[in-house]
């Protein structure tokens, strides 16, 4: 069996920048054994399968060493490369995940995201926090994952948390995030070593989160938001109440196929 396999940076403000996702189109399902496997050989932080399903596709992601779900990049990535590349004549691609579902939307010369809200409450600053973090943040709120909130910009550039003690706290991942500088409303990044992603470059669904906190805090609905990874990025983030659109650019970075003898579908 051969797989096709396409790296596409999403979220992109320039070339090999933004988050890069591993794109495997399939027509049936591979055991999921076989998926972890490939997400494994080709160590991007999500590798994301779909297979065609009614008026869309059914999705699944992996990341190195496990199965996640609701994974904002790689959604866009994979909606990039089907409207671009493998169905020029749509306009929009509808990916279905358990009883949910994520439109990936043509916009220009880029593309947007619409995948469900995830608005955090309040929460509490701990010890274990502080010093996982190495820096006591102003506010501590959560939703899926946990928000920390600081001053300034500088404040989330400085962060050097200790990726162990963020992996044992009681939620799956790590937003931080502060005011924006020039050219951004905020700023945030991304831990998420529990799921074999120590710092993701440029995270759709921590903006699930994001939006709605940001608009909030700011009295409007757009709004546009930088990740200050390694590889940064630039996420236009609209909050619409029980759903995000997150616009961005992507690109296909690599294509190639995957050589997998005596592999067969489900």
């Amino acid at each position: 069996m051969n797989i096709d396999v396409f790296i596409v940076d999403a979220f992109a403000d320039k070339p090999l920048s933004g988050n890069p996702a591993a794109v495997c189109p399939l027509t049936s399902w591979l055991p999921p054994e076989t998926m972890q496997a490939i997400a494994a050989e080709l160590n991007q932080s999500e590798t994301v399968f779909f297979v065609p399903e009614d008026d869309g596709f059914r999705i699944r992601w992996f990341t190195p060493t496990r199965e996640v779900d609701h994974i904002g990049h790689a959604t866009l990535a994979a909606g990039h490369l089907i409207l671009s590349r493998l169905n020029t004549m749509l306009d929009a691609v509808r990916f279905r995940t358990g009883d949910d579902y994520m439109l990936v939307l043509r916009d220009g010369d880029g593309v947007t995201l619409d995948m469900a809200a995830l608005p955090p409450v309040p929460s509490i600053v701990t010890e274990a926090i502080v010093a996982a973090l190495g820096a006591t943040p102003k506010k501590a709120l959560a939703a899926k994952h946990h928000l920390f909130v600081f001053d300034h910009p500088q404040d989330i550039a400085a962060l050097n948390p200790d990726m162990a003690a963020i992996a044992k706290l009681d939620l799956p991942a790590v937003i931080v995030t502060a005011p924006g500088g020039e050219g951004s409303d905020f700023v945030s990044r991304f831990f998420a070593p529990a799921n074999g992603v120590p710092e993701d470059s440029v995270s759709g669904v921590s903006h699930c989160c994001l939006a709605p906190y940001w608009a909030k805090r700011l009295g409007r609905s757009r709004l546009i938001g930088r990740q200050l990874s390694t590889r940064g990025g630039i996420v236009v983030c609209e909050d619409r109440g029980q759903r995000v659109v997150l616009g961005g650019k992507a690109t296909i970075s690599l294509e190639g196929t995957l050589h997998l003898p005596g592999a067969k579908s489900v």
